[in-house]
């Protein structure tokens, strides 16, 4: 196959990457030491002291992390009556991301996501490297805090996920951009631009939260308005070493019609996962999805996703996992999707990882064919 004979470079490339290390680093605002300036005013009347007066916080800390990636997929836009195509080219790409944390009391936290990359619609989409461009943008900006002793809340905006506080009940830590979610399709809410949380400590096991998303970026919309969309939730989880539950629900207005009605509507999700994680044995998570979908209209009322994931932790020097899950969620008289994977994860050092991924797609439609994909991510955290 023309795939696994443009894959040919991946070892080779692979190889140049292997002998590289880095170490892992915190940098902090105390290893900058400021320069003190004096500087004449305007007229020469005496001098200013313009340098650190020890305002800005010495706990913030900055984390770096680079993503190397190269593969091929084989089937990828090829349908019955266009066999020649698809994507079968060796592609290589690379992400980049910057992450900043302060704490101004000891308790509370002031997190920023920076993020660069180029892989756009790539062959190599499944790992999910940053999109923007070669820019640097802002991926997330959010404040999170204590209130009393069991009480936590956040706000966030520019990409803070609305589920932020939700614990999902799932071990599998796969690095496909499809299956990573653990089955929550729809519950999981991203953000929508502005988000608030808050969650409550039971113990150390059990806990609750809940979570809200909305556009509050421009005034046409705004937060909570008939105009924009919003997106609630709730979530109770209990988790242990050994096992975990989680129930997660979500409400998710959509302005995408159902049926020939136009609109506003909401789609209503229950999402069910659990793990187990047995000493001297592979821990296994599943999830199961419900979607109502909301509005007026003759079409699919409800659809569905599942997930399911086996983790080894001790596989050599790595881990490994399999997985088997559909491609999202999978609408009612629609066939079902599936995907499957395989992948091992080979941490060179401190601040390094080699990550091999082998994966299949399901045909989403009668009129196309079967996606397998090949890649390899090299990971450095700095």
């Amino acid at each position: 196959m023309k795939l696994f004979k443009s894959l040919l470079v991946a070892p080779a490339a692979l190889g140049f990457l292997a002998p590289m290390t880095a170490t892992a680093n915190e940098i902090t605002i105390s290893d900058f030491n400021p320069v003190v300036e004096e500087t004449l005013v305007a007229g020469g009347e005496g001098l200013i002291d313009t340098g650190f007066d020890g305002s800005f916080s010495e706990t913030t800390s900055a984390s770096f992390s680079a993503d190397f990636a190269i593969g091929a997929v084989d089937g990828s836009g090829i349908t019955t009556t266009n066999k020649d195509s698809g994507d079968q080219a060796v592609t290589a790409v690379y992400g980049f991301q910057i992450d900043l944390t302060t704490s101004f009391t000891g308790e509370d936290s002031l997190d920023i996501s920076i993020d660069a990359g180029n892989a756009g619609a790539a062959g190599v989409a499944e790992f999910d490297l940053n999109s923007t461009s070669d820019a640097l943008n802002i991926d997330g900006i959010a404040y999170s805090f204590p209130i009393g002793d069991d009480i936590s809340a956040i706000v966030g905006a520019q990409g803070t996920d609305g589920s932020a506080m939700f614990t999902t009940a799932c071990t599998y830590g796969g690095p496909s951009n499809t299956l990573d979610d653990c089955g929550n399709v729809q519950s999981a809410f991203v953000g929508q631009g502005t988000m608030v949380g808050a969650s409550y400590a039971f113990s150390d096991e059990f806990t609750v939260a809940v979570g809200y998303a909305g556009d509050g970026k421009t005034a046409t919309t705004g937060l909570m308005t008939v105009e924009g969309l919003d997106a609630v939730g709730i979530n109770a989880a209990y988790t242990t070493d050994t096992y975990g539950l989680s129930v997660t629900y979500a409400s998710v207005e959509t302005a995408n019609a159902k049926g020939t009605a136009a609109g506003v509507y909401s789609d209503s999700s229950f999402a069910f996962n659990g793990y187990f994680s047995p000493e001297g044995f592979p821990s296994i998570s599943a999830g199961y999805e419900f979607t109502d979908i909301g509005g007026a209209g003759v079409n699919a009322d409800e659809k569905t996703s599942f997930f399911v994931g086996l983790q080894f932790d001790e596989v050599g020097p790595g881990s490994a996992g399999v997985a088997v899950g559909t491609q999202g969620s999978i609408t009612e008289g629609s066939d079902e999707a599936l995907m499957y994977e395989a992948y091992y994860s080979y941490p060179v050092n401190d601040g390094m990882t080699i990550t091999p991924l082998v994966y299949a797609k399901e045909a989403t439609t009668a009129t196309d064919e079967d996606e397998t994909g090949i890649m390899v991510k090299t990971s450095f955290s700095f």
